[in-house]
């Protein structure tokens, strides 16, 4: 370590020359920490330098740590807004817990990476703590060999190289999980329109995003144990009276306390009036809301729900009964078990009932599964379905984060899958048996909603993956 601390002493004096002379390059770095890193957060940077990246973030409570004294007393010089300290990340003395640990361009120089990792894991997370790693991709070692031959980049001591795999199984063993990962910067130098046409264009392509400079990832702890929740129900309904009835028959008991809220929205047949019925009754430990839509659309009953609810899990159950009451529990226990943070129902693994998805269907749901998946950085089979699960706590943040999307979404579903995913929650899929309708008829209209769904994906395009 001596020597290392030595060598990066050394280099204190020239760090400075060199990140303005690489300003596209750190630029681009602290606009993906920002877009990855809700504005509360408490954020720790291990490695962090002269806190080139650290300092322009806008989070308030930041801590920066290095192993060389002559980077840190440099960086608190210049930045009053970050709390610097000397330690090395391989034998952390400091023991706080954070929201975001940042090792930005560190995992190369480090000796022991697996340590790193571990050390981070029992001394710096709570159990939501994300960990966002960024390393250079192997493809580029001889160019920017050269590079600091010619001293045209940083001089450091001797790199590993990694492979995202390598990473991955590091984090594996350190007792993490990676939620998301990802590329940036094809053109890694600013020549005016042609470096945004590369970075915020083509470096997103299939294939030719594997060339990019950077690689990233972010990763959470593995939970250690199982928790126990209460659970709000939410189930949207239009012209669905025939069913509500059996969503209180079929639906088991399970977490620590239920309550069903059902949502009415502008039903042409009895629907509000046996939803009034169902909450006038008794229903033992169950407590039942009933509501009517103020807006129009799923999404607008869905959101009233969730204001409206009070337990610590949100469920969303779709009235036409489609996705059967007795799966829920499969998503609780994914939830409780720590599995996933965000739990998505997808009816595109079971054989499916005969006349409950048509075949246009069946192949658009497949391809907006596929193509918001690549938005997304995670697998996501079917974006559709409208069983979704999460914590009351993850629904607040995503609400008092729409204005980054906006209010674009009819539907509900992308508004907290896109929600989820800029929160870098773990998605999980759950398989459920998808089933015909046993009262009333569909409210999906197939071609103009298609044609929302495109639109939704080009508009959420631009603002996750083709950004500048």
């Amino acid at each position: 370590m001596h020597n290392t601390t030595d060598t990066f002493d050394r280099l204190a004096a020239e760090r400075e020359h060199y990140t303005r002379r690489h300003w596209y390059y750190y630029r681009d770095l602290q606009r993906l920490m920002q877009y990855l890193i809700p504005k509360n957060a408490r954020v720790i940077e291990l490695g962090c330098g002269i806190g080139t990246v650290i300092s322009a973030l806008s989070q308030q409570q930041k801590t920066g740590i290095d192993l060389s004294p002559a980077m840190i007393e440099r960086a608190a010089k210049k930045d009053a807004s970050t709390t610097y300290l000397v330690d090395d990340a391989q034998n952390l003395r400091h023991s706080e817990s954070y929201d975001y640990v940042l090792l930005l361009d560190t995992i190369n120089s480090l000796r022991d990476v697996q340590e790193a990792l571990s050390q981070v894991r029992v001394k710096l997370c709570h159990d939501r703590t994300r960990i966002v790693i960024t390393f250079y991709n192997f493809l580029w070692e001889p160019l920017l060999r050269l590079a600091r031959l010619l001293r045209i980049a940083t001089p450091l001591p001797k790199q590993s190289w990694f492979s995202r795999y390598d990473v991955r199984s590091l984090l594996h063993l350190a007792n993490f999980e990676v939620v998301t990962e990802g590329e940036r910067l094809l053109l890694p130098v600013y020549i005016p329109l042609i470096s945004a046409f590369f970075n915020s264009f083509l470096a997103h392509l299939p294939l030719i995003r594997r060339l990019c400079l950077v690689q990233y990832v972010v990763a959470r702890p593995r939970p250690f144990s199982r928790k126990e929740y209460s659970v709000s129900i939410v189930v949207p309904a239009r012209n669905e009276a025939g069913n509500l009835r059996r969503v209180l028959s079929e639906l088991p008991e399970f977490g620590l306390k239920q309550e069903i809220i059902f949502v009415e929205g502008h039903s042409t047949d009895d629907t509000w009036q046996v939803i009034q019925e169902i909450a006038a009754q008794s229903h033992g430990k169950r407590t039942v809301k009933a509501l009517q839509q103020d807006g129009k659309g799923k999404a607008d009953a869905v959101r009233k729900g969730f204001d409206a609810a009070t337990h610590d899990i949100l469920m969303i159950l779709d009235a036409d009964l489609t996705v059967a009451p007795e799966d829920l529990p499969k998503f609780y226990e994914a939830i409780a078990l720590g599995v996933g943070e965000f739990i998505n129902g997808s009816r595109l693994v079971y054989p499916i009932e005969k006349e409950a998805m048509q075949l246009l269907n069946m192949f658009a749901n497949k391809t907006f599964g596929m193509l918001f998946s690549f938005l997304l950085g995670q697998r996501v089979k079917d974006t559709l379905c409208g069983t979704k699960v999460l914590l009351r706590t993850d629904y607040e943040h995503i609400a008092a984060n729409r204005s980054y999307f906006g209010d674009f979404d009819p539907f509900g579903d992308f508004d907290l899958l896109f929600g989820a995913s800029k929160l870098n929650l773990a998605i999980v899929d759950v398989p459920v048996r998808y089933r015909e309708r046993s009262y009333g008829s569909t409210n999906i209209q197939r071609f103009r909603h298609g044609v929302l769904l495109l639109q939704m994906f080009l508009f959420a395009a631009r603002k996750m993956k083709f950004r500048s």
